[in-house]
């Protein structure tokens, strides 16, 4: 007999922070509604009950493991330390529209990435890859952002000339992965 509850557990495990819906985990698990539910509530239940370090919560219809608060705060000074590692596609694009477009606003860069970047930021400023330059003179003077000098360093750069005209960038959508050396 199939133990759902673990292949649930699974499940969430492997999609991360995406999460997954009731129907997408019945539809894994091929189950009705009904157990669905059930599932969910008993595996949510066991990682309440027992000294677990996940949970299951729901928002929005998406179903997703979570750490619980005990174990967040213990691992914080990990993630606030961490400066090394590659970086992902997403800040790579955060990265490249500062490099060219700046001194730019995040606003201008969610515009040009067509999504939020708040989180995005705080991580390349955590790398000492982007920094706060100065505020604009408008309205809410928003913060605007530029490359560091450990940006050119890693991208081996002497100057911001250097980098690849835009048209290359996107002839090649591989030009960021070669420049950041991936």
């Amino acid at each position: 007999m199939r133990n759902n509850k673990m292949l649930l557990e699974g499940l969430l495990f492997l999609v991360g922070e995406e999460g997954l819906t009731k129907k997408q985990i019945a539809k894994a698990l091929q189950l009705d509604e009904t157990e669905t539910v059930n599932v969910i509530e008993e595996l949510k239940r066991e990682l309440e009950n027992n000294e677990r370090a996940l949970c299951l919560v729901g928002f929005g219809g998406q179903y997703k493991l979570v750490t619980k608060e005990e174990v967040y705060e213990i691992a914080k000074p990990f993630f606030e330390e961490e400066k090394t590692g590659a970086l992902s596609p997403s800040a790579l694009e955060t990265l490249a529209i500062i490099a060219y477009k700046q001194p730019v606003t995040r606003v201008e860069i969610e515009e040009i990435r067509g999504v939020g970047c708040e989180v995005m930021l705080k991580k390349l400023l955590a790398r000492e890859l982007i920094e706060e330059k100065g505020r604009l003179e408008t309205v809410g003077r928003p913060i605007l952002y530029q490359v560091t000098k450990r940006f050119m360093d890693l991208f081996k750069l002497q100057s911001l000339a250097e980098l690849p005209k835009f048209e290359e960038i996107f002839a090649d959508e591989n030009t960021l992965f070669k420049l950041a050396g991936e």
